[in-house]
């Protein structure tokens, strides 16, 4: 489909287990997921002209459970000298919702502060309280969505874009972490994941018995890792590769209820690909002339974006045995243009199991539109054997 295409299916029906969300942005990125106490799907994404301008901000779409059609998409955020991007929104044991998200002038994702407000609902659409940053250190990222900790902590995946004095940022020195806080988001401290360079975007499970999975994409563009916890989260052994290629790019794993997980994500790598691009944010034209950071990893960027795959496993994430292609395209990511349709990518998933035994699953579709699918029980049941 061409960009206008996909424009004039951006209505939020659900058709044959589809939708592509409303948005008045012409690009629409970073799909989150989750579950609102009224029982209403939530769909938050960052939208705007291009990744790293000052206008991208987060969006919100609603799918009340068993209506057909996504309500309008309402802006959350509006910072006028940051790109904000990455939302995750968490619903508290007390029925609070709060959306956190990142926020960074320009490609400068080192200086990133990571941002937290509360949301309500009001009609067909969220409204945003007065947000305020966090106390997490600049350069702070997000993804994936808080969890508990055993003693009713709050834990935060992290990934941080680590600075470097007088150097730009490429993701050379991108290392996973945990953000702990005992006073509902009014302090936070931060437990980092040893060895873990390169590895973002992480992903935590809880298997039971305070044993925990986390997954990570690679800026290295090889393999999802694995890390995990014995102690509920408290520490966190070193990343080690799965089964499943990754490109450098979102993955998103859910416990499926059954003992399996379910993992969305474009299993291929570099070692299958000669794509290559500059970096993230080649695009924006920055009047920067600091060198790129030094050292670290060696980053890769550019490879396609496709297919996008639901992967199961039965032995607690070490392998992914089951594929499937849940939909398939070139996967071209030369560029984030969102206009041109040289864009083709299926990307930064989120999935979210329902408690019918379905599986709801949201992407980005060409940077141009966030594709909602939708899975039976019976289709779970066919996929994972």
């Amino acid at each position: 489909m061409t960009p206008d295409d996909i424009a004039a299916r951006m209505d939020g029906r659900l058709q044959d287990g589809g939708a592509f969300l409303p948005s008045p942005a012409v690009q629409n990125h970073a799909a989150f997921l989750a579950r609102l106490p009224d029982g209403a799907l939530v769909c938050a994404w960052f939208g705007g002209s291009l990744e790293g301008k000052s206008d991208i901000s987060v969006h919100a779409s609603l799918l009340d459970e068993g209506s057909d059609t996504w309500g309008p998409a309402a802006k959350l955020t509006d910072l006028p000298d940051r790109s904000e991007q990455n939302p995750v929104i968490f619903v508290t044991p007390e029925g609070e919702i709060l959306l956190f998200n990142t926020a960074q002038p320009a490609g400068n994702q080192d200086e990133s502060r990571v941002w937290m407000r509360h949301l309500h609902r009001e009609g067909d659409r969220l409204v945003a309280g007065e947000g305020q940053p966090t106390d997490l250190p600049p350069g702070t990222f997000i993804r994936a969505a808080p969890c508990l900790r055993d003693d009713g902590a709050w834990m935060l995946p992290l990934f941080l874009c680590n600075p470097r004095d007088g150097q730009r940022w490429t993701g050379a020195h991108d290392t996973a972490a945990v953000g702990i806080s005992t006073d509902n988001g009014a302090s936070w401290s931060v437990t980092e994941v040893p060895d873990s360079l390169g590895a973002v975007h992480m992903t935590p499970v809880d298997l039971g018995d305070a044993q925990m999975a986390a997954f990570y994409r690679r800026r290295q563009s090889d393999f999802v890792h694995r890390s995990e916890s014995t102690d509920g989260g408290r520490s966190w052994s070193a990343p080690d590769p799965t089964d499943v290629p990754n490109n450098n790019s979102s993955i998103c794993v859910a416990h499926l209820g059954n003992g399996k997980l379910a993992m969305v994500c474009n299993p291929v790598s570099a070692a299958t690909s000669q794509a290559r691009r500059a970096s993230l944010y080649d695009e924006l034209g920055e009047d920067d002339d600091r060198p790129d950071a030094s050292g670290g990893c060696k980053p890769i960027w550019g490879v396609e974006r496709a297919p996008m795959a639901l992967c199961i496993s039965d032995d607690g994430g070490r392998s992914f045995p089951v594929r499937h292609v849940v939909e398939d395209g070139p996967g071209t990511c030369l560029s984030n243009n969102s206009l041109d349709g040289k864009n083709k990518e299926l990307s930064y998933p989120a999935l979210l199991p329902r408690a019918d035994g379905g599986l709801d699953i949201a992407y980005t579709y060409h940077r141009r539109a966030i594709k909602h699918v939708r899975l039976s029980a019976d289709d779970m049941r066919r996929i994972a054997g």
